[in-house]
């Protein structure tokens, strides 16, 4: 049998207060998972990619704190590697497309991506 995902009804979600935006310190007392310990996985997990404020201080959106209980669950009470955390999310289509981490302007172009864009552009320019 599954184990069955969190609902947004669930208990652990409806403790969430409802903001806009979670710094730091909010997201690891409201997930109970220490700020080093998610500093950590956003290095280990490409599509955990909060936003910066204008003071340079993570801010996290609603999306991020599902996403953060959902590897919470896989590592910890489903026992995953951090690689098998990765491929869980992929196949269940929680992580984005490596060409499109994210649709906002705000977000960081990672590596992958840029390499797609100057090939892309690159190709283009010999048609000329």
């Amino acid at each position: 049998m599954q184990k069955a995902r969190a609902s947004k009804n669930s208990p652990e979600q409806k403790k969430f207060p409802d903001k806009l935006f979670y710094k730091i310190g909010e997201v690891s007392r409201l997930t109970k998972v220490e700020s080093y310990v998610l500093r950590y996985w956003e290095t280990e997990f490409p599509f955990l990619r909060p936003r910066k404020n204008k003071s340079g201080q993570r801010v996290y959106i609603r999306k991020d704190l599902d996403l953060i209980l959902r590897i919470k669950e896989l590592l910890y009470d489903q026992k995953y590697t951090i690689e098998g955390v990765r491929l869980r999310l992929e196949t269940e289509g929680t992580r984005e497309p490596k060409e499109v981490q994210e649709d906002n302007e705000n977000a960081a172009i990672s590596p992958g991506s840029l390499q797609y864009i100057k090939n892309r552009l690159r190709e283009i320019l010999q048609q000329f």
